[in-house]
């Protein structure tokens, strides 16, 4: 038997079976469980992973002002209407682009807001 066909019947094994099998490890060679769990554990994470990954779907996301362009002052006045900061706040941002307008928002709002920036010349990344 080589160590890749007994892994492959590991990773065949259920939750229950795969108890079983640490306690009777544990049993005939005197070894604690958590040496036994680790050794088991990335298997469980490989079997998961990537059913997980195509579920998970990002649903927030962060307008970041990336260029201001040739209208500062017109980008702040967007940021302003856009978050409802103040002048102070607003320009803030702006002079220290990169930095996010909005975070946590819809990827429809990120849009508009991406859309809103690029009218008065300011580029705007959405992550």
């Amino acid at each position: 038997m080589s160590v890749e066909t007994i892994i492959a019947d590991i990773e065949k094994l259920n939750v229950l079976e795969l108890v079983e099998l640490t306690k009777t490890l544990q049993e005939k060679w005197g070894v604690s469980a958590a040496p036994v769990a680790a050794a088991a554990g990335p298997v469980a994470v490989a079997e998961a992973a990537p059913a997980a990954a195509p579920v998970e779907e990002q649903t927030e996301f962060d307008a970041i002002l990336s260029e201001v362009g040739p209208n500062k002052i017109n980008v702040i006045k967007v940021v302003r209407e856009i978050t409802g900061l103040g002048l102070k706040e607003a320009k803030a941002v702006v002079d220290e682009a990169p930095s996010p307008i909005k975070e946590g928002v819809s990827k429809e709002e990120a849009e508009k807001i991406a859309e809103k920036m690029s009218e008065v010349g300011a580029k705007v990344t959405i992550k």
